[in-house]
């Protein structure tokens, strides 16, 4: 970076206004080094973020991020040499030359930002899942992606699943018939990652040692710290989180999502026992989709469980039907497309006599290859030119994001949400217009740039 630039990423309050400072993207992005390997750059490198710091150290790990000294002690010990910071920003500002590849596994509402930054320097990134924390912000990445020519990923490890490639192929060669309703479910909320708050607001508690707890809030507004929010319970509070829908909903919504090609709904509907509350989640909801017609494919409803909210038992199941932890049904005029838990591992057809009758069709269907090694490698070798396009890159993945998100929506506000997605409004309630895009702490506005 030039002095003059420098200083603008690093001014502001709250550290970096990276969003005021347009940073143009090489016209060839860092090639791997010398080994072969790419140059990383982890944020977030505890929790969640093990994965990404585990794949990081495969290649070459140029310098890593977490808030929490706590939970990257192990990191700090594996990795003495290497630069570690609590504020990301800083790491970009230092190392943006050496680095070809940012992945990002924070809490959500931390996750716009560090893409954010890091697409403005031209590097490519992974994000976990959901992909962002409001619609105006996974429109405004997809935007990047596209502006800046980066390769990008999102963490729905069950993209790269088999399974998601068979129910895609069973869906197009008419296995299943007309499908007009799909169930999804999860049993969330529930612990470890769910806990319900003994008070709204939280009880305050003093910041830990180790905790930068200034970076943590990011673009949200200040408060006191509470172990409410910090370092597991934050889902669960909407300035930070996405509720159970945002947890699972890019993970179960994805294949019948991918398979169909279902678009954006045009209407989602809640029911839900809690009033809303504009801090926390409610516990529990029974949300639904309508999908409108996509050329000779006919509308379709979709209905997402919580706890508290069961699935019915899906069409042609037979016996007693036990949800257990999540699952999803496709069910057709034909066929119901099945598979238990919230990713598409081992999908089959409802009633299970009809797996075996159809076996040697089914085999015959196959046409979509396989993903080895998960979503982090398969970006890797995407960019290393030595793999296939990213399956749940930002121009899908903002997409099924947008979808979850919807819901979240009114789930938040008890409403039902007429969608005009062209113009990224919900239909005759303009006050909804601060939830889709939110207000954000002085110095912390990214990607402003991209809607000038």
């Amino acid at each position: 970076m030039t002095r003059t630039t420098r200083r603008s990423f690093l001014k502001g309050s709250a550290g970096v206004a990276a969003g005021a400072v347009l940073f143009p993207a090489p016209a060839i992005l860092a090639a791997p080094n010398a080994a072969g390997k790419l140059n990383c750059a982890v944020v977030g490198a505890g929790g969640m973020g093990g994965y990404a710091f585990k794949e990081a150290c495969g290649e070459n790990l140029v310098a890593f991020a977490d808030v929490d000294k706590r939970k990257v002690r192990g990191a700090l010990k594996k990795k003495a040499n290497t630069p570690f910071f609590q504020d990301f920003r800083k790491l970009l500002d230092k190392h943006h030359k050496e680095i070809d590849v940012v992945l990002i596994s924070t809490p959500d509402h931390f996750h716009f930002p560090a893409a954010m930054a890091s697409i403005e320097l031209g590097k490519h990134v992974f994000v976990q899942k959901p992909l962002a924390h409001n619609i105006w912000q996974v429109r405004t990445l997809r935007k990047a992606a596209k502006h800046y020519k980066v390769k990008t990923a999102m963490g729905n490890q069950g993209h790269t699943f088999d399974g998601l490639r068979r129910i895609r192929e069973w869906y197009e060669a008419g296995i299943a018939g007309e499908v007009k309703e799909i169930l999804t479910w999860t049993n969330r909320p529930n612990r470890p990652w769910f806990k319900k708050p003994t008070s709204i607001p939280p009880k305050e508690a003093p910041v830990p040692d180790g905790v930068n707890w200034d970076i943590w809030l990011g673009p949200a507004a200040e408060r006191p710290f509470s172990n409410e929010y910090m370092p597991q319970l934050w889902r669960g509070w909407w300035d930070f989180g996405c509720a159970s829908l945002g947890d699972i909903g890019c993970h179960t919504f994805d294949a019948p999502f991918w398979a169909m090609d279902l678009g954006m709904p045009t209407k989602v509907e809640v029911e839900m026992k809690d009033k809303p509350s504009k801090q926390y989640m409610p516990w529990g909801a029974l949300t639904t989709y309508h999908f409108p017609a996509r050329g000779d494919k006919p509308p379709v409803v979709m209905k997402w469980h919580e706890a508290g909210y069961p699935p019915p038992k899906p069409q042609r199941w037979e016996g007693a039907f036990k949800s257990k932890e999540g699952g999803m049904a496709m069910i057709g005029s034909k066929d119901t497309i099945f598979h238990y838990g919230m990713r598409p591992g081992s999908p089959m057809l409802l009633p299970g006599s009809r797996m075996q009758e159809m076996k040697s069709k089914l085999a015959s269907l196959k046409k979509y290859p396989s993903v080895k090694g998960g979503p982090i490698k398969e970006l890797f070798n995407y960019i290393k030119g030595t793999g296939p396009k990213v399956g749940s890159d930002f121009e899908y993945a903002t997409q099924l994001t947008e979808v979850v998100l919807l819901g979240v929506l009114a789930q938040r506000t008890g409403k039902t949400i007429e969608w005009d997605a062209e113009n990224m409004k919900v239909k005759g309630q303009p006050e909804l217009d601060a939830l889709i895009k939110e207000p954000v702490r002085k110095g912390w506005a990214f990607g402003e740039n991209m809607w000038k």
